[in-house]
């Protein structure tokens, strides 16, 4: 006989595998909504830091104690655009626009740590020229590196549903 909490992560695994598994198109398409929406938080948080520079751009010649606290905000502010709705409802705005929603394998929300694996991952499906993205055309799930290098995966929801945790 199975416990409760068994029969529930039995029942997510179960509906979590009848989603229907995103194509390529989808994805790259909710990608450039995330696109936008990320370069303007990132014109955000450089625009914080301009009153500190009189107006310039920090580098690392002209702002050498600045560059290090720029460049580390501008990565918290990348994991933070993404980390927070991928664990809350496992979807950015551009996810939510186009009905995608990425999660475990196991049909969980990605954890804190799953979304810097998942990042760090990506990094590697883009750096030989796309070609971890690519990888999804000859998947039989449509599965990017950074799918499988972070035990994740990206599906498709039904019309008129709501994420759930």
């Amino acid at each position: 006989m199975t416990s409760p909490d068994e029969d529930s992560v039995s029942s997510v695994t179960t509906a979590a595998a009848a989603l229907p598994r995103a194509g390529l198109l989808r994805r790259l398409a909710a990608m450039v909504y995330d696109s936008l929406l990320v370069l303007a938080v990132l014109m955000i948080v450089t625009a914080c830091f301009l009153p500190l520079t009189g107006g310039e751009a920090v580098t690392w010649k002209s702002f050498p104690l600045l560059a290090v606290p720029y460049w580390a905000a501008l990565v918290v502010a990348i994991v933070a655009y993404f980390g927070l709705p991928w664990t809350q409802r496992g979807q950015t705005l551009g996810m939510t626009s186009w009905r995608l929603r990425v999660q475990r394998d196991d049909g969980f929300l990605l954890t804190w740590r799953d979304v810097v694996v998942r990042l760090g991952a990506s990094l590697l499906s883009w750096l030989p020229a796309g070609l971890g993205w690519a990888w999804a055309l000859f998947d039989r799930e449509h599965r990017t590196w950074h799918d499988r290098l972070s035990r994740s995966r990206v599906v498709v929801l039904p019309k008129g549903r709501k994420a759930k945790k």
